[in-house]
């Protein structure tokens, strides 16, 4: 063994451990910071070959390990912008200079765009409801923009579809009268009036009238006991109703006919129905169309019940923003309803920990880490989405410090070796003397 490879052996020791308090420190400085993932040294042996009689010296060599897919702790916070990740998955993010990247870091504030900026200045990016529900694209990041939450004025969506159901009395009789698909009046005192609100392009409030009357009776052979019935549904403006006398017949309305919907629906003997139970609303005065379903409808025995659900939403300001657990970003309008803006997925790679740590505690993807999946929240192993709520550090204070204890005593033990070669190379060198 020479003295200089001892030295050298020694140096080597020395830097491996000052390569561990770099990673100590790193975590102590960062043991506040917002999804940060801690670090740690690995060491491995460097073994030179040797001889019978003679040992070389060899040294050591470092290499740091993260520990991106450990949990950190959750905490609560007082802002809806907040975001933690609990379970699998990363936010996907945009730098300054444009490049999506991940990060855990979920502590998240509008920046005067109304853009969710977080604290290291990165853009949250999600899918667009503009086109309708997003898909999301699995192997990459297109079709992503950033987040905006800025929602100032009113918004009106006119209804376009919605479900009628409910249930018609099978003891009803039938119509001996006009029945109201005519428009006449009198009409049939058997019907049953219902009524149900829906919403124009400018966000008023249209109320339609449905009358359910049953119009036939047909016994069924003796294999299959009981009586199936059609009932008759007419539907018309409520603002075209009569205002004078007791009837709201005849319903008048200009442009076009007061009718703006009819259709049959048929009922077997079980009360089940059999028919399609579509009917289109087509409003000559909103110069709209409702695709209605009824076919939610049953015939029994019990009292005459129904409920509209039509979509659309009146004028309203937007009230709140508020962040789903799959990731929904929605706007809460004053009126109590809601609509979907963005939806924000996910990414993860085979082996997280292997990922390229850059500055603003973002990864990207390499070679060792697999390529990019991405995926919207709660599917495909992927966790879900805390608003209010950040994901703290993983480093272990109590840990870091015992390590640098370590790392402290390491090191100044092998400068005990060097000191002790460069004792050694002086007396050798006295020894000319």
């Amino acid at each position: 063994m020479s003295i200089f490879g001892s030295m050298k052996t020694a140096v080597s020791g020395m830097n491996a451990q000052a390569n561990r308090l770099s990673t100590v420190a790193d975590n102590i400085a960062n043991a506040n910071t917002t999804g940060y993932k801690s670090v740690s040294t690995a060491f491995s042996s460097l073994v030179l070959p040797s001889t019978s009689g003679n040992y070389n010296s060899g040294g050591v060599q470092t290499s740091v390990r993260q520990s991106v897919s450990e949990q950190g702790d959750i905490s609560y916070t007082t802002s809806g912008y907040d975001l933690a990740i609990s379970g699998d998955g990363f936010f996907i993010v945009q730098s300054p200079d444009g490049v999506p990247v991940l990060t855990r870091a979920g502590d998240f504030t509008k920046d005067p765009e109304g853009n969710l900026v977080n604290s290291a200045g990165f853009k949250l990016m999600g899918y667009s409801y503009d086109a309708g529900a997003p898909a999301v694209v699995v192997n990459g990041f297109s079709g992503l923009v950033p987040i905006n939450v800025n929602q100032s004025g009113l918004t009106a969506i006119a209804s376009t579809t919605g479900t009628f159901t409910g249930n018609l009395n099978s003891n009803a009789n039938v119509a001996t009268g006009n029945l109201p698909s005519s428009n006449t009046a009198p009409i049939t005192a058997d019907t049953k009036q219902m009524s149900m609100v829906g919403y124009d392009k400018l966000g008023n409030t249209v109320q339609y009238d449905f009358y359910f009357t049953k119009t036939a009776v047909t016994t069924p052979p003796p294999a299959a006991p009981g009586v199936a019935s059609t009932w008759e549904v007419a539907v018309f403006r409520h603002d075209d109703a009569a205002t004078g006398g007791t009837s709201s017949f005849p319903y008048t309305s200009t442009p076009g006919p007061a009718l703006v919907g009819s259709t049959n629906l048929t009922f077997d003997a079980n009360g089940k129905m059999v028919s399609t139970g579509a009917l289109t609303i087509a409003d000559p005065v909103t110069t709209g169309s409702i695709a209605m379903d009824l076919s939610g409808f049953t015939q029994l025995a019990a009292d005459f019940a129904g409920s509209g659900t039509p979509n659309g939403q009146a004028a309203s300001p937007v009230k709140d923003v508020t962040i789903d657990k799959d990731g929904t970003v929605y706007a809460k309008y004053a009126d109590g309803t809601s609509k979907p803006l963005y939806r924000i997925p996910l990414a993860t790679v085979a082996s997280p920990d292997n990922m390229t740590l850059m500055s603003g505690n973002v990864y990207s993807a390499n070679g060792q880490s697999g390529v990019t999946v991405t995926g919207f929240p709660q599917t495909n192993g992927f966790g879900t989405i805390q608003a209010g709520a950040l994901e703290s550090s993983n480093v272990d204070l109590a840990g870091e410090l015992t390590e640098m204890i370590e790392s402290q005593r390491s090191y100044t033990a092998n400068s005990k070796v060097f000191q002790t070669g460069s004792d050694i190379m002086d007396v050798l060198v006295n020894l000319k003397r």
